[in-house]
């Protein structure tokens, strides 16, 4: 077991590029990011049941000792951490900054953003992609408020900012991050108090995660994929022969193409709640997402487009 306790927390928002920006911490010498990603251990056991029952089972949450033992290889890295975008996922998942902060107050937390209707959207083809969505996107955007609290930026990070202060929260705009990686990771690695030059560069890609074109929806209101992830039929489906295997899919599943469904409707519908959540966030961090078209008629005035985002938290 490690007697090291993790000083950063790569806390969100969920498809807006926290597996990529993971694996670029990895590049580096000095920091250490734990395996798996999302161990989820500041999350209260029953809420993680609820959002996540397979990481639920692998049980970190039932000791500090199991969660340390993620950070035992870490050596002299100066810095350790974690990723589990479960911790911003209010309302729904509530008092993680305040169990981190029990746990080490001087903890530093990047927390990534993302075009909120594109991140709503890719959140949808992620639950459909897994089995867990079965209605059309409309339905599912007006029924299931998930998808518009998760990009709620505002009110998902500014419990973090009351708890331990601007200077500990940095905010990437996910938009940067993939156009132009390595100025905003040199500028990260500056926070972190780490030798950007000691990073290898030469290993960035595209995102990672990325939703296939054509995903697998699931039929008969998902409840065939859902009793197939069950403990007891995983075991089962063990011993089934594949061209089984492949019927069951054909018979509970059909294939949707993404550039196919018409999401018109669906943008206008995350636009008239996201725009006002969007200004809350641009006032909160004092400054604007010009990279956000899908908002950018409702900028506040006041705030500057050429400001970065990254000048609020030096």
């Amino acid at each position: 077991m490690s007697g090291r306790k993790p000083n950063l927390f790569l806390i969100g928002a969920m498809k807006s590029g926290t597996t990529y920006l993971c694996k670029r911490f990895k590049a580096h010498p000095d920091i250490f990011m734990c395996e798996p990603d999302e161990p989820s251990y500041f999350v209260e056991p029953r809420d993680l049941k609820a959002v996540w029952p397979d990481m639920w089972r692998r049980g970190f949450w039932r000791s500090e000792d199991l969660y340390l033992d993620l950070f035992r290889d870490a050596g002299d890295a100066p810095i350790l951490g974690e990723a589990s975008t479960n911790y911003t996922k209010l309302p729904v998942v509530a008092g993680v900054p305040d169990r981190i902060a029990a746990f080490n107050p001087q903890a530093r937390f990047i927390y990534l953003v993302r075009d909120p209707a594109e991140r709503a959207i890719s959140h949808y083809w992620h639950m459909v992609r897994h089995g867990d969505e079965h209605r059309p996107i409309l339905q599912a955007l007006r029924c299931d408020p998930q998808y518009i609290n998760v990009s709620y930026y505002a009110m998902q990070i500014k419990p973090f900012l009351e708890r331990f202060g601007h200077d500990r929260v940095r905010v990437i705009v996910h938009e940067r991050l993939i156009v132009d990686p390595a100025s905003v990771m040199r500028g990260v690695y500056e926070w972190l108090g780490v030798d950007a030059a000691a990073a290898d560069f030469s290993g960035f890609g595209e995102p990672e995660n990325v939703a296939p074109e054509v995903v697998s929806m699931p039929l008969w209101g998902g409840v065939p994929r859902r009793l197939r992830q069950t403990p007891a039929l995983q075991r089962a489906i063990n011993w089934i022969p594949q061209a089984a295997h492949q019927a069951l899919h054909r018979l509970t599943t059909r294939e949707v193409r993404r550039s196919d469904v018409d999401v018109v409707d669906a943008i206008a519908f995350l636009r008239a709640t996201q725009a006002p959540q969007t200004d809350e966030l641009a006032q909160l961090l004092g400054c604007s997402f010009p990279e956000w078209a899908t908002f950018q008629c409702h900028r506040p005035h006041s705030v500057s487009a050429n400001r970065e985002i990254t000048e609020s938290f030096q």
